[in-house]
């Protein structure tokens, strides 16, 4: 069974932005492109979702690792201890910031639960990743004119 994203229409384009920004291995970007290339509406629609879309999905990936225990990212996410501190001292020297590249694939969504799973401010890191992705989408809709 498979799912057509783009017969969702902008639906499509939150579920799949969002599921990006989550867990499951796939790039937003590409999904935003594609989309807008065959979108025939407006893009600030476009634009609006896919942002608000990926942002919830890094938001629960924050807050997955908020609420983990070591040994659970370990299993789970498959992600090394020494991956967890190498993470622990890039927040420790740059904070919340790290999470304005919580965009990029694979990388990211282990950034976001290190944030999450060294309790960074919560209403900060909101606003950043925010920011990030937004510029991220922005860059993408003036590329695509």
């Amino acid at each position: 069974m498979s799912i057509d994203l783009y017969g969702l229409g902008l639906a499509g384009l939150f579920i799949g932005t969002l599921l990006a920004g989550s867990f499951v291995p796939f790039s937003a970007d590409a999904l935003f492109v594609a989309f807008a290339a065959v979108y025939d509406g407006d893009m600030l629609p476009c634009l609006l979702v896919a942002i608000i879309g990926n942002w919830i999905g890094g938001m629960v990936t924050y807050l997955c690792g908020r609420l983990a225990k070591w040994e659970w990212v370990e299993k789970k996410f498959k992600i090394k201890p020494e991956t967890l501190a190498r993470h622990k001292t890039r927040i420790d020297q740059y904070g919340v910031l790290t999470a304005l590249v919580a965009w990029i694939p694979i990388f990211g969504q282990a950034v976001l639960l290190s944030l999450g799973f060294y309790k960074s401010k919560l209403i900060p890191t909101m606003v950043i990743l925010a920011a990030g992705i937004t510029i991220r989408f922005l860059a993408w809709a003036l590329i695509l004119g």
